[in-house]
């Protein structure tokens, strides 16, 4: 480990301590400075993001991943809401999840605190540091931010500001650090500072994430792959089906709850493929299908490789399958258990879809696109977990707590 990965590490955990002594006040104060200072900084923000943006397009980035990079004055206020959000949301240290006295007299409270310190290792996306600093630090968390090379002169600058801001609300600023080197020697760094980290949150693509998992020394929250699948049954309403795949592909392509995937049932796909293609083409979808796909419309041949991608794009695969027990079988064979929808009227279909697909959110007759914190009414995220253990789905402040046993006695002795 570097001289300058350790220091942050110490940094990070002595700063972390101090957070234990604020109160909800204070950090709720904290936070609205932080909003406040982003606002107040907006321009030195995107003078520093038109660097990253030039640097995207000089590399041949994708628009649509372009997209996701880019901070304006609107961005940037919708990245000052966020964080005054997570202001207003009940701070989740300090609850009494359960309590009993016991026989022998000791009274036994079991009581939520925070986690400590947290990781977390993401890509181009520059608002995902002002939210991951907040909900870190409204759950009384410090953080270790590594955000991805694309977007570093954005995370250097919103990060300066965000710790101009919590030293003007007089805690100490190394709540909130930034990781500059891009290079994956830091991240792998990080993946083995088990002394310094509490947890590890990787937020980005595919090979990011299968890195993280299979590295990581420290223990990881597995978030944000989404191959996500619509499946559209033999009793659908075509017409909301098109319109739930045109949504959930098209809306923000670059996204993890957007579908990659589209599944059909035999019996309708003569009649649903053209009404669904019609909307795709709107947004210039390039579809990937099986070859009773192309009988049906003209598309590229999908491969194995595009039923198990994430496109992150205007592309889709496209799948005519038997029946509901074969495309459950599908999803379970590609899926990374994210999002997975059904387009059906049949409640016995519903049933069996919803009781056998594994994902964290499965869906009827709705877009995938709602798996997101502030969607389902859960609150700003700091990501999509996908695994089972600690937590589930749409990762909120009440998943970045743990708890400890408070034990209060009268002299006994065991």
């Amino acid at each position: 480990m570097t001289e300058e990965m350790k220091l942050t590490g110490i940094k990070a955990k002595k700063a972390s301590r101090t957070l234990l002594t604020l109160n909800s006040r204070t950090k709720k104060e904290m936070l609205y400075k932080m909003a406040e200072f982003l606002i107040k900084e907006c321009q030195y923000i995107i003078e520093e993001n038109k660097k990253d943006l030039e640097n995207a397009v000089k590399n041949g980035m994708k628009p649509s991943m372009q997209d996701r990079l880019m901070l304006n004055e609107g961005r940037i206020k919708g990245m000052a809401d966020a964080v005054k959000a997570v202001a207003e949301e009940k701070d989740p240290v300090g609850i009494v999840l359960e309590g009993e006295t016991l026989e022998n007299g000791l009274q036994v409270k079991k009581v939520t605190v925070p986690l400590g310190v947290i990781g977390i290792i993401y890509e181009a996306r520059p608002n995902v540091t002002s939210d991951a600093a907040a909900l870190c630090l409204r759950s009384g968390n410090a953080c270790i931010l590594r955000g991805g090379k694309e977007a570093i002169n954005s995370n250097i600058a919103v990060v300066k500001v965000l710790r101009e801001a919590i030293a003007m609300a007089g805690v100490d600023p190394d709540v909130c650090q930034l990781v500059t080197d891009t290079s994956r020697s830091s991240a792998t760094e990080l993946m083995t500072m088990t002394e310094y980290l509490d947890v590890l949150i990787p937020r980005g693509g595919a090979g990011l994430i299968k890195s993280v998992k299979e590295n990581s020394r420290v223990p990881v929250i597995e978030t944000g792959v989404g191959n996500c699948h619509i499946f559209v049954d033999e009793s659908a309403d075509l017409s909301m089906a098109a319109e739930i795949v045109f949504n959930a592909k098209t809306s923000r392509p670059s996204v993890c709850n957007a579908c990659e995937t589209l599944l059909v049932h035999k019996n309708i796909a003569e009649k649903a493929l053209p009404l669904i293609k019609e909307k795709l083409d709107i947004k210039n979808v390039e579809i990937r299908g099986c070859e009773k796909t192309a009988v049906i419309i003209s598309c590229t041949e999908a491969t194995e490789e595009d039923f198990a991608t994430e496109f992150l794009d205007y592309i889709i695969s496209v799948k005519v399958v038997d029946s509901v027990d074969e495309a459950i079988e599908h999803i379970a064979k590609y899926s990374t258990h994210h999002s997975e929808c059904i387009v059906t009227e049949s409640i016995k279909s519903m049933e069996e879809f919803t009781s056998k697909v594994d994902s964290a959110a499965v869906y009827v007759n709705a877009s995938t696109r709602f798996t997101d914190g502030g969607e389902l009414g859960l609150g700003a995220e700091i990501g999509i977990s996908t695994q089972k253990l600690h937590a589930r789905g749409p990762m909120g402040l009440k998943n970045l707590v743990s708890y400890k046993y408070i034990i209060t006695g009268k002299g006994q002795v065991r």
